[in-house]
């Protein structure tokens, strides 16, 4: 009986090494920090309270929240281990 177009097709795997080794891929997760980043906000000679960070510091940790679904503070706590691993203050 010949398997018509519109059922199951099912892939045999043959290289198993390589296999495995694309699904552990499938959980890496990089994350490129710029060390040149500004993450202090630069004064503005505004009257009133300074920034304390800047733009694309604020950008960062929100992408990351919305990116993970974290509430704030765990998405705040989650950036802090990233620098702390990049080695940046």
């Amino acid at each position: 009986m010949s398997e018509s177009s519109w059922g199951k097709r099912r892939n045999r795997t043959t290289n198993w090494k390589a296999y495995n080794a694309a699904l552990k891929a499938r959980g890496d997760l990089t994350i490129w920090l710029d060390k040149d980043m500004q993450w202090q906000a630069v004064p503005d000679g505004k009257p009133g309270r300074n920034k304390t960070f800047s733009d694309a510091a604020i950008q960062f940790c929100l992408t990351v929240k919305c990116l993970f679904s974290l509430p704030l503070r765990q998405a705040l706590g989650l950036i802090q281990s990233l620098l702390r691993m990049a080695g940046l203050p």
